[in-house]
């Protein structure tokens, strides 16, 4: 198996593609964390069916009244084996590392985001992603807000060899395997003041690359739609609890990464 076939190495690091937001031009005020574009000093902590996650975030000055910027690290994956339930959790090492850097335009309701995202596996070695995209909020429609999104990104890691048997070995050198573009939508349904849900379909397909990455790099395929669903609770202004799942046109709702989330915002 290599690399490009394989959902939990390659496409868990790039089917969540996270987003920014212009909720105010003033970090001191609470931002409405129903907005997939609020930017805010936060940390969170979850816990998956592959075990733990930690999320910290800070707002920063980007020397411009009209523009917002963020950064924010994830650990995720960590004490899977004590935790996790689902049997997913192989281990209580660390699956993954993600750092984002987040910047808005409060002009005109448009987001950029840098992803960078590192996975951990025995099977075949350290992998990653790295993705720049942009995100646009539309004018709310009743309930509705609508955030479509565009990117692009490339995939890397350690060098895979295939052996007789199909089993990929990772090398002690590193290479860039291919491109990849997203192309999707942010969707929140406002419920009640304090409920709200979530819907977010990404498709992704290669661009360039080896032609293993490009035939098969998504899921055995050049393409591949993925999903996203959250229902999340405002216990006050500055604190959430979420669950959030994701699955693919491949990969069915059960089978799919579970998470339960708690958010607070400084």
């Amino acid at each position: 198996m290599t690399i490009l076939q394989s959902k939990k190495t390659f496409l868990a690091l790039i089917c969540s593609v996270g987003v920014v937001g212009a909720a105010s031009a003033s970090d001191s005020e609470v931002q409405d964390m129903s907005d997939p574009l609020a930017v805010y000093t936060q940390a969170g902590a979850g816990y998956t069916d592959k075990g733990l996650n930690l999320k910290i975030g800070q707002t920063y000055d980007t020397g411009s009244d009209t523009t917002m910027g963020m950064n924010i690290i994830e650990i995720k994956g960590f004490a899977g084996e004590a935790v996790g339930w689902n049997g997913r959790g192989a281990d209580d090492s660390i699956d993954s590392i993600r750092y984002r850097n987040f910047g808005v335009d409060l002009t005109n309701g448009r987001g950029s985001q840098v992803d960078v995202n590192l996975g951990f596996s025995k099977d075949v070695g350290t992998q990653g992603t790295a993705s720049y995209s942009f995100i646009q909020a539309l004018p709310k429609m009743g309930p509705f807000n609508f955030y479509p999104l565009a990117g692009l990104g490339a995939a890397f890691g350690e060098t895979l060899d295939t052996d007789r048997q199909g089993s990929g070995q990772a090398q002690d050198r590193w290479d860039i395997h291919g491109t990849f573009y997203v192309a999707g939508m942010y969707g929140k349904l406002e419920v009640t003041d304090q409920i709200w849900i979530n819907y977010n379909p990404m498709y992704m397909g290669t661009v360039s690359g080896s032609d293993t990455f490009k035939d098969s790099g998504m899921e055995g395929d050049d393409a591949v739609l993925m999903h996203e669903a959250a229902i999340s609770y405002q216990i006050n202004p500055r604190s959430t609890v979420r669950y959030f799942a994701n699955w693919s046109e491949n990969t069915n709702f059960s089978n799919g990464d579970h998470r339960i989330e708690y958010n607070y915002q400084f």
